[in-house]
């Protein structure tokens, strides 16, 4: 990268990586976004080595995100790939549908290898909370599922390439916004309308997690700066990087903007757009400093983030 990544946009992508390098060589830590279908594009492979190495110290996700690295790690041999993806019809689509494969471009997620084995596993682990009165955010009880060993018989992947995994045996801070559009939420729900579970607030909400979010972000920046590295936009980047000018602006009180800021997207430029708009937009939010480090890379994400998480694999920090 050092030697062929020399302009435009592939420059850009070599700065980003050296800058986030830079960030931890300075005591900084950093911060993950992840939205798109990542899980299922298995960027585990990378990610989880980051997470165990303390170069990510924090990560927010949507509730896909979330489940679908779980699903990848028991039904991998059942996931079903669409070499033609781009041209299938509607009727093709019905077709997968009706074999119970939800796809996800070019991958097919089975329905009752993914989804439904690890449904009865969770729902158990909401019951014994819901009984005892408890309320847990979404990722602890997929934390402390996998953390029991009960899925161990059921890999079909490496686990250190899982990145849920690795956050839970690290008890990494993990802030899933918007986790009742998954698969997982729409089955709480549905557990709930059948009485299965009495209280819905068995599982926290955003709220829940905003709150959570505030009481981190200020410890951890008490005496160093985090960084900001967004893949995608959504929920995923918009949730989490609010929390600066809720601090700031609502509670009024002083505290470190983000240190660094990088954002890999497809989304068109776009002023007043979350996904689209340019990094300085967000000074005028109270998010970034003039001084901060910014890029955007104009790129598929399952292409440049493993490259870009490689290369801070491959330079010490000191972190």
């Amino acid at each position: 990268m050092d030697h062929h990544y020399r302009h435009f946009n592939a420059r850009t992508v070599v700065e980003a990586a050296a800058a986030w390098v830079d960030q931890l060589a300075q005591g900084n830590r950093m911060f993950l976004t992840l939205a798109g279908a990542m899980s299922t594009a298995e960027l585990g492979i990378t990610l989880a080595e980051l997470i165990r190495q303390n170069k990510v110290h924090g990560i927010c996700c949507t509730g896909a995100n979330l489940e679908e690295d779980v699903f990848n790690l028991v039904a991998h041999d059942h996931y079903h790939r669409i070499p033609n993806w781009r041209s299938l019809t509607a009727e093709e689509e019905l077709e997968l549908a009706d074999r119970g494969l939800n796809r996800v471009t070019d991958t097919c997620i089975p329905e009752e290898e993914a989804m439904r084995r690890i449904e009865h596993h969770v729902l158990r682990l909401w019951q014994e909370a819901d009984r005892a009165r408890e309320s847990h955010l979404p990722h602890r009880y997929l934390y402390r599922l996998l953390l029991s060993g009960e899925l161990e018989p059921q890999y079909q992947v490496d686990p250190s390439h899982s990145w849920l995994l690795a956050a839970a045996e690290r008890d990494l801070p993990l802030f899933v916004p918007g986790w009742e559009d998954s698969t997982l939420g729409n089955m709480c729900v549905a557990s709930h309308v059948r009485g299965e579970i009495e209280r819905l607030t068995t599982v926290g909400s955003g709220l829940h997690y905003m709150r959570e979010l505030v009481d981190w972000y200020r410890e951890v920046t008490r005496d160093a700066g985090l960084g900001f590295f967004q893949i995608g936009g959504g929920i995923a980047g918009d949730f989490p990087i609010c929390v600066v000018p809720l601090i700031t602006q609502d509670l009024r009180e002083e505290t470190r903007l983000w240190s660094y800021f990088c954002q890999i997207s497809d989304s068109t430029t776009s002023y007043g757009s979350y996904s689209g708009a340019v990094p300085n937009e967000k000074i005028t939010w109270g998010k970034l400093d003039t001084e901060s480090p910014k890029f955007i890379i104009e790129s598929d994400a399952t292409i440049v983030a493993p490259l870009i998480f490689s290369y801070v694999l491959a330079h010490d920090s000191g972190s």
